[in-house]
């Protein structure tokens, strides 16, 4: 049994090597948003789902985790964080076998869905397990900003595994690639990671379940079929919906004795800017992906393997931006300053976007390493920060609320700079294109053959939309570069934690 790290007291070659044990399942849970990407052909010539499966093939796991998370992190908090990770690597191993051997699209749809759930279990747990090794201030940093690095990494990194697995190999394998990094973990999980929950949790408030669940689904759903079906009637009911019951939700916090979530954890100075400052990194990291993706395939002419080869170029200096950015806080620089300074840079990444034309391959490149640097400065500073400002017995559901708004900040990101891009596209495209032209780049490059110069007016029209796009994402990331300054100045990281009491095996 290995015991939590004392407060204060600087972490060993056992809790980094835990670490490394924690970054695999991590990987692979980021990498579970992309890895369909290459598969999809491959599936549907085998399962022969619907349009509307295939769809949910897609979402499900998605959905699932989103509305899960709040759920799972108050969960860990409750029954023990390392047991919870434990058993959500069974779920999500035993979900990854049964959608690799998959004989239908609904067996595939319900095995998107344990995984989802599995992934509900892993992401809040790794992060408030971290907290937990790592009291040191300093140390905790360094491994939150190679936790934020992973995550990004991961995204990206699946699309590219998947194109290489379903070249060589049947779709299945997409899967099969979780089951050894899952078994790792269960090996030497017990071994190396501490157990540690709160030790008066209270009852666990069952009605906040469907209650959270309602509030982050409906939302979630409507934000993410905007970009692409537009602001129909159906997605805002469901976002007011959505909203509707996160009122019901907020409200059952404030009132009950034993919460899911504390509204205490928003009395931590920094807690609250940290989760508002979180939604908006992932608004311009997922906003920014939905236009350079499409850029690389259907105005460059890339074929999609290529266009995920060369989106893995603006990842490699990632690696770099986390641990400058805790080394500069460590050294004394205050905190609000480096913050300030990751949404500045981001902001020039997407001034530099607003800068393409039809045939800019580098220019977008740099420019999305340059917004990519800069996020994972603020994701990596401001996820150690609300971790430190929240207590330890608290520290999974303190997860699952930035994990939650960063599921929040992307499907918002889509929506807001999707509907923007596509509202100039539309604008740009000439009025005597059909229909089907006028809606998506894709729609008008399938007619290109038989109109002459729509693929070329289609072109310029979406760079057009994604110069706009990349206008107001630069204005939001200064805003919010003010707002850090001003929210994150006089706050500090706590040296010291309370010791989360030890559970005997």
């Amino acid at each position: 049994m290995t015991n939590p790290t004392p407060a204060g007291s600087l972490a060993g070659r056992r809790e980094w090597t835990a670490l490394g044990v924690l970054m695999l399942p991590l990987l692979l849970v980021s990498m579970d948003v992309s890895v369909l990407y290459f598969a999809v052909p491959a599936i549907s010539a085998d399962l022969e789902p619907s349009g509307t499966q295939q769809l949910w093939i897609f979402d499900i796991y998605g959905f699932v985790l989103a509305g899960l998370l709040m759920t799972m992190g108050s969960l860990g908090d409750r029954i023990g964080r390392r047991r919870l990770l434990l058993i959500g690597a069974v779920a999500f191993g035993a979900a990854s076998l049964a959608a690799a051997y998959a004989h239908s699209a609904e067996m595939l749809i319900a095995a998107r869905a344990v995984l989802g759930v599995g992934g509900a279990t892993l992401m809040p747990s790794t992060m408030a397990l971290i907290r937990t090794m790592f009291t040191d201030s300093g140390q905790r940093a360094r491994a939150i900003g190679m936790w934020s690095g992973v995550m990004t990494a991961g995204i990206a990194l699946g699309s590219v595994l998947s194109g290489v697995l379903v070249e060589y190999f049947w779709w299945g394998s997409i899967f099969l690639v979780n089951l050894p990094a899952m078994v790792l973990l269960l090996v030497l999980g017990p071994f190396l990671l501490p157990e540690s929950r709160d030790p008066a949790p209270g009852r666990f408030d069952w009605p906040s379940v469907p209650l959270s669940m309602a509030a982050v689904l409906p939302v979630v759903y409507g934000l993410k079929e905007i970009p692409s079906e537009g602001w129909h009637a159906g997605y805002v009911v469901s976002i007011t919906v959505g909203l509707l019951f996160a009122t019901l939700f907020v409200h059952r916090q404030r009132t009950t004795a034993s919460p899911m979530i504390d509204p205490a954890l928003f009395r931590g100075r920094g807690f609250a800017p940290s989760v508002a400052l979180n939604l908006i990194s992932s608004f311009a990291m997922m906003g920014s992906a939905l236009f350079t993706t499409q850029y690389l395939q259907s105005v460059l002419g890339k074929s999609a393997l290529e266009a995920a080869l060369w989106a893995l170029l603006p990842s490699v200096p990632i690696g770099a931006a986390a641990p400058t950015a805790t080394a500069l806080v460590h050294r004394g620089v205050n905190r609000a300053y480096v913050v300030t300074a990751g949404f500045a840079v981001g902001a020039a990444g997407y001034a530099l976007l607003a800068l393409a034309g039809t045939d800019s391959l580098w220019l977008v490149l740099v420019a999305c390493g340059v917004l990519a640097c800069g996020v994972v400065v603020v994701i990596s500073l401001i996820t150690d920060l609300a971790l430190s400002s929240a207590p330890v017995e608290r520290a999974g559901a303190a997860s699952s609320l930035m994990e939650t708004a960063a599921e929040f900040g992307g499907a918002l990101g889509m929506a807001v700079l999707g509907s923007i891009g596509t509202a100039i596209y539309r604008h740009d495209i000439p009025a005597s294109a059909p229909d089907t032209a006028r809606e998506t780049l894709g729609g008008a490059l399938a007619l290109a053959d038989r109109v002459p110069g729509l693929a070329t007016a289609a072109r310029e029209a979406f760079t057009h939309g994604m110069q706009g796009a990349a206008i107001a994402g630069a204005v939001l990331l200064a805003g919010a570069a003010v707002l850090a300054a001003v929210t994150l100045r006089e706050v500090t990281v706590r040296e010291e934690a309370p010791e989360p009491e030890k559970i005997p095996l």
